[in-house]
């Protein structure tokens, strides 16, 4: 007997159970690993991240998006939600661009944003191009 699974193409037999649509209303933007576990990104969620393009580390002179600062974006009834890191546990430089994060955030979707500083520790393999920083690992 083969088992059949549910795809994109294909539809999941009579009776069996589907699975759980993603919350329109919340989009975690933690990288995917790329096994399809996570959904595609919003349109929303695209736009703030090309807005966070433009809030630079003013040490390294690399966007938050390019460092891999930005963990985590949520959409929620009446305020975004965005979890990022430091690359530096006391970086003396994170009251601006959490303004500069919520600024950015805020041009895209008009409404309030509220920015976390996670306490996890950053490093060059978080970046989406570690290369960017010019040296090799």
């Amino acid at each position: 007997m083969s088992e059949s699974k549910p795809n994109d193409e294909t539809k999941p037999a009579p009776g069996a159970a589907l699975p759980a649509a993603p919350d329109p209303v919340s989009d975690a933007a933690t990288p995917a690993a790329g096994d399809g576990s996570r959904p595609a990104p919003s349109q929303q969620e695209l736009a703030v991240r090309a807005a966070l393009e433009t809030v630079m580390d003013p040490e390294i002179g690399l966007s938050v998006i390019d460092l891999g600062l930005i963990r985590e974006i949520h959409f929620l009834p009446g305020q975004t939600f965005i979890k990022m890191m430091l690359t530096t546990p006391f970086c003396p430089y994170a009251p601006q661009m959490m303004a500069d994060v919520k600024q950015a955030t805020m041009g895209v979707v008009p409404q309030p944003c509220e920015v976390e500083i996670m306490a996890d520790p950053w490093n060059p393999d978080l970046m989406p191009d570690p290369g960017l920083l010019g040296y090799s690992f």
